[in-house]
């Protein structure tokens, strides 16, 4: 299969082929990591899982898999427990891993999982009420992650962001700058500022933007008029420095989809239309009533158009996952909210279910909150009370390869610690500078291999005699499989874990003796070139550089 390393490929097939001699059709069996070391380089409980299929002890079943196992890589069987199978593997296998790795080039790990089916992950989508914090930022990195993981996977990926321009927040927005804006101009008292409104100095800012550009001339105007500018303003500026934040934090979008669209084209009307005709809505007190009581058991029904006509915030989502489902045709949505929504999904995947799609193809990752620590005390973070750290401070601070990382090494429905301290330090300790040097430590040691002008010896090499080679070549066999899980899993913290261990095992190879001038040197530099590749792609994945000096 493409990206996948073909000594595994073999490894696993042989184990295919010695179920099929049992009489047993079973593609999934393949051969995994022992959980302790010295059960061999790869165990199988194959024998186990087809105990009662073939009503046989898994202790004689692996007797006779490990009797079929023939495979080039394997140097010789153990069966361990109640019917464990252990392999030990040739230095042939290694070498074969690391020439694999290399010869596929950027196709290396690169499965075709999703076959070109269209997928969407909408993220971010952060209210246009304030600049990004670093909750946002978490989010950011999680569905950029997500999207390159799906399209290095096969997938055909479309990157959304769900502008929500209107409503009661951009309300208070607009109302909250023309406030400011009296303040500033000495009539404060005549505008007071509104319950629950937003307290960032970013608000006196755009106020006295408005002043310069415009000057007293809202003073006097009709509420209705001057209010429409102060929102319209507000939210188009701080949505402009949105896109500037996630553009320098490398998260691209290929849409930006408003929320107003869905009013001004009719697209909630009709979704209500629709839910009617399907028998999924109905009218009471005056109300438009979505059924979710009867369709999840939820314990109400919930309101989706309410009496005095304004649409609620559910009746705009079932519109546009409509859109995105019906009208533009996505095969699979994935949703990045915080973990504050966990309720709302079974309401949105019944309204999947009700629009005639299939809600298992709905998908919602949850990322819960992020403490921010500077000298190790936490730091306080609230919009609407102007007390938070910007996404831009944290990237100016630490670095958006620091910040991309420390964001996704953790799964992203746990809380996570971002020690801006640590993300800042140049040492082992700084998981993303231990990783960036592994890379940029092969780049100089090829560099230095070159220059010697150096030619491959013929004859064999005892390299993978040696431990840490082994692993080294192990950890890239690795490659694909952890690329898998990230993908099925929608997990980028799979790949900040592997990033570690692989540059853990560069780092021991590099220690345990001489590269460029051992005697075997062109097969060393050949293995370190393989993991700098591996390294450098997994990055990749999760948007971070790869220096080749530092």
């Amino acid at each position: 299969m493409k990206g996948e390393n073909q000594a595994v490929a073999n490894l696993n097939q042989a184990l295919q082929n010695a179920v099929k001699s049992l009489g047993v059709e079973d593609s999934d069996s393949i051969f995994e990591r022992p959980r302790h070391e010295g059960w061999g380089d790869r165990a199988t409980s194959a024998a186990m899982k087809l105990a009662r299929t073939l009503r046989r002890k898994p202790a004689d079943i692996a007797k006779d898999l490990a009797a079929n196992l023939k495979s080039e890589y394997i140097d010789r069987v153990e069966i361990a427990g109640g019917g464990f199978v252990n392999i030990f593997l040739n230095d042939k296998f290694y070498s074969d891993v690391v020439s694999d790795a290399l010869n596929q080039g950027e196709a290396y790990g690169a499965l075709n999982l999703g076959q070109n089916k269209k997928v969407q992950v909408e993220f971010v989508s952060a209210n246009p009420t304030g600049p990004l914090h670093i909750g946002h930022g978490r989010g950011a990195a999680l569905g950029d992650s997500v999207a390159r993981i799906l399209e290095f996977t096969g997938w055909n990926v479309q990157r959304e962001y769900y502008v929500n321009d209107s409503g009661l927040q951009i309300q208070t927005l607009g109302r909250s700058t023309r406030s400011r804006y009296f303040e500033l101009l000495g009539r404060g008292e005549e505008m007071p500022f509104p319950e629950g409104g937003y307290k960032g100095k970013y608000i006196y800012d755009l106020a006295q933007e408005i002043i310069d550009s415009e000057g007293k001339k809202f003073l006097d105007a009709p509420e209705s008029e001057s209010l429409e500018y102060f929102k319209k303003y507000a939210a188009e500026k701080i949505m402009s420095g949105i896109k500037k934040d996630l553009e320098d934090f490398r998260v691209k979008f290929d849409k930006f989809f408003s929320e107003g669209y869905l009013h001004e084209n009719g697209l909630v009307k009709s979704a209500m239309e629709d839910l009617k005709a399907r028998g999924f809505a109905y009218e009471q007190d005056g109300a438009l009533w979505f059924k979710s009581e009867d369709t999840i058991g939820d314990d109400k029904d919930r309101v989706l158009i309410r009496a005095n006509g304004v649409p609620t915030y559910f009746a705009s989502d079932i519109a546009y996952h409509r859109n995105k489902f019906i009208t533009r045709g996505f095969e699979r949505v994935i949703d990045v909210w915080g973990a504050d929504h966990h309720g709302y999904i079974a309401r949105v995947k019944a309204a999947i279910k009700a629009m005639g799609k299939n809600p298992d193809d709905f998908e919602v990752l949850l990322i819960q909150l992020v403490n921010l620590l500077r000298d190790g005390k936490a730091v306080n973070m609230s919009t609407r009370a102007g007390e938070f750290v910007t996404l831009r401070e944290v990237l100016d601070e630490a670095g958006i390869d620091a910040a991309r990382f420390f964001l996704l090494m953790r799964k992203s429905d746990s809380k996570l610690d971002f020690d801006l301290d640590l993300a800042t330090q140049q040492g082992n300790e700084n998981p993303v500078y231990y990783v960036q040097y592994a890379h940029a430590r092969v780049c100089g040691i090829v560099r230095e291999y070159e220059k010697q002008a150096k030619t491959d010896p013929t004859g064999s090499s005892e390299l993978f005699s040696q431990a840490p080679a082994r692993a080294l070549a192990d950890m890239i066999s690795f490659f694909p499989d952890e690329v898998r899980a990230a993908s099925n899993s929608l997990a980028p913290h799979v790949l900040t874990g592997y990033a570690m261990n692989l540059a853990g095992a560069f780092h021991s190879f590099y220690n345990s003796g001489r590269i460029i001038d051992a005697p075997d040197s062109a097969e060393r530099v050949k293995l370190a070139k393989a993991s700098a590749k591996v390294i450098k792609k997994t990055l990749e994945l999760i948007g971070v550089s790869s220096p080749e000096r530092m």
